[in-house]
């Protein structure tokens, strides 16, 4: 393969792509027979999730290992990298391995972080349809959701033009009464969208009180979508058509939930989002299988791949690797008190992800700026940095501890790293009590990760004990309070008056008040401030409003300033992407 200190991403997956498997021969590997493979051209394909699970419902599962990270700076710190290391380095010591990730947006893809598939000698592929739109699950939410959108705002022009009389004669329901004052949703869409934050739509044109009700809305990025939400944690169709019928869509006057079912709406979504329920497949620059399912963006999202994925891949191997978004603090978070909660799925490992870079971050070096060269202190030994910032690896290795996990460390290696750095990080790790490995899958793939691999091996031989942070008849705000004091550090929760007041109307729903809770929050430090590095300390956390997904059957407290919709930077990866217009061959995707 290319060295990947001097090819790019895209080189070396383009490199790979000339020799690797078909999809049928990932497919027998991985122990799926031809019937279930739904194939999406030569290499990669779809699974009809049915048939495997109902064929191997009385196999036992495989060890379930979770990949989480500290808090990463705003570059990311490798999860996926490491994921693909990981199941590559359990491949080259003779383990039946799978592994489930997340397809990756379009707004990052074509923004500040690039693709999902990885980097270096540890990625997916085939990279370029992956990273374009792959098999259409994220079109098919947008097209779910959006069309959610239609039908109230159409519903809402309606009701404005017509008496009661006429309402219910053309359109054979009775006033609704919406109040476009209380609207949950808004439009998405897959790019990061500043622009779109806040707008008004339903503005007069030459068809007058035709063109639309105006009114305040939004749009949110794609991947944050309820709907995305429920295709992660949905167990089956039936179970995907309740979920889409509970969504909350708006507010009647009176302040009852308008919800896709209310709307008429909520079949014609689920039929978009029939065949986005079977997962995709492909394979790791070594050949072994990998399932994509869900999407991305833990800070604003749920952030996992798809309890059906895993399901899958717990049938078909004997150490199946799963992905969270972000931190520990978020996306570990929500696959320890949500996904595992709604799967009964327990694990037996958890790996946060930890670089030298990072951990200077954390410690004092200058934050690196998106589009920017990274600052020469990253490239210089600075052990009193790295040991500094070791306080957030500690921070989220007792996060794991807390759900009764084995954590093991993984200190996902660049050439640039001095063996003083390495040694300082393994020395206070190891005198936390967690297992420790040095990978260098970036640089040398599955070879670099073999450390990596029989470290987890062992991991996953504890007995663990897990247990939830919450039980979910504890009070909203307690629950809240519960996340914000133990698994992000703070002193306490504050409150704006409209969290207050959805926080009152969902305690007082029997139902309501029992849904878990989704927290939306800056990734980029353990509090609701992203310049907040470390562990900060004597702060509080700020909810500014709490929405509700009753699809998903999540409360959504919303912290700080983050917002659903993120913005394009200055210098955005589309600027390097480009097509040979002679082959068809994509470029520049990383």
């Amino acid at each position: 393969m290319l060295d990947p200190t001097k090819h790019q991403d895209w080189e070396i997956a383009e490199d790979a792509e000339k020799t690797m498997k078909t999809i049928y021969e990932i497919g027998e590997q991985l122990g799926l027979t031809k019937d279930e493979l739904l194939p999406h051209g030569h290499y990669i394909a779809k699974i009809d999730f049915r048939k495997v699970l109902e064929r191997l419902k009385d196999k036992p599962n495989g060890k379930y290992i979770d990949v989480t990270a500290i808090t990463p700076t705003p570059l990311g710190e490798g999860k996926s990298t490491s994921s693909m290391g990981l199941v590559q380095g359990l491949g080259k010591i003779g383990k039946k391995v799978c592994a489930a990730i997340r397809q990756p947006s379009g707004g990052p893809t074509m923004n500040i972080k690039g693709s999902a598939a990885g980097g270096g000698l540890a990625q997916c592929i085939p990279l370029t349809p992956f990273s374009l739109g792959f098999t259409g699950d994220i079109n098919a939410i947008m097209n779910a959701h959006n069309l959610a959108m239609v039908a109230l705002t159409s519903r809402l022009q309606h009701e404005r033009n017509y008496n009661d009389e006429q309402l219910e004669r053309l359109s054979g329901m009775k006033r609704l009464d919406i109040d476009p004052t209380n609207v949950e949703m808004g439009f998405i869409m897959d790019f990061c969208c500043q622009a779109l934050r806040n707008i008004i739509i339903g503005i007069d044109g030459v068809n007058g009180k035709s063109d639309g009700f105006m009114m305040k809305s939004k749009f949110g990025i794609a991947v944050s979508s309820e709907v995305m939400a429920i295709l992660s944690l949905a167990t089956d169709l039936k179970d995907m058509r309740e979920r889409m019928g509970k969504i909350v869509v708006a507010y009647s006057k009176t302040g009852k939930p308008v919800t896709t079912e209310d709307l008429g709406v909520a079949g014609a979504m689920t039929a978009w989002m029939v065949e986005a329920l079977n997962p995709s497949l492909m394979q790791t620059l070594e050949g072994q299988p990998v399932i994509v399912h869900a999407g991305p963006f833990a800070n604003i999202a749920i952030g996992q791949s798809s309890i059906i994925a895993d399901r899958i891949g717990l049938k078909l191997a004997d150490y199946h690797v799963t992905e969270s978004g972000f931190g520990a603090d978020i996306g570990f978070e929500k696959f320890w008190n949500l996904k595992c909660r709604y799967s009964g799925l327990k694990p037996d490992c958890a790996v946060v992800v930890a670089t030298i870079r990072a951990l200077k971050c954390h410690g004092g070096a200058p934050v690196p700026v998106p589009g920017k060269a990274m600052p020469v202190e990253y490239k210089e030994e600075n052990v009193e940095w790295v040991a500094k910032g070791c306080a957030n690896l500690l921070h989220h290795i007792r996060n794991v501890r807390k759900a009764g996990i084995a954590p093991v460390v993984c200190i996902n290696a660049f050439y640039t790293d001095t063996d003083a750095e390495i040694a300082k990080v393994r020395e206070l790790c190891e005198a936390e009590g967690a297992r420790v490995a040095l990978s260098r899958h970036w640089e040398k793939g599955g070879d670099g990760a073999i450390e990596f691999a029989k470290t987890v091996v062992e991991a996953c031989e504890d007995k663990s004990d897990f247990k939830f942070l919450y039980d979910l008849d504890m009070p909203i705000k307690e629950r809240i309070e519960l996340i914000a004091k133990e698994v992000y550090g703070a002193d306490g929760v504050d409150y704006s008056p409209a969290a207050n007041k959805s926080i009152e109307r969902l305690q007082a729903d029997p139902e309501l008040a029992k849904m878990g809770i989704c927290m939306v929050k800056t990734h980029l430090s353990l509090s609701d401030n992203p310049s907040l590095k470390g562990v900060p300390q004597n702060w509080r956390l700020t909810i500014r409003e709490v929405l509700t997904y009753g699809g998903a059957g999540f409360i959504v407290p919303v912290a700080g300033a983050i917002s659903l919709m993120p913005g394009t930077s200055s210098n955005p990866a589309f600027k390097r992407v480009d097509v040979d217009v002679e082959t068809g061959k994509v470029k520049g995707v990383f």
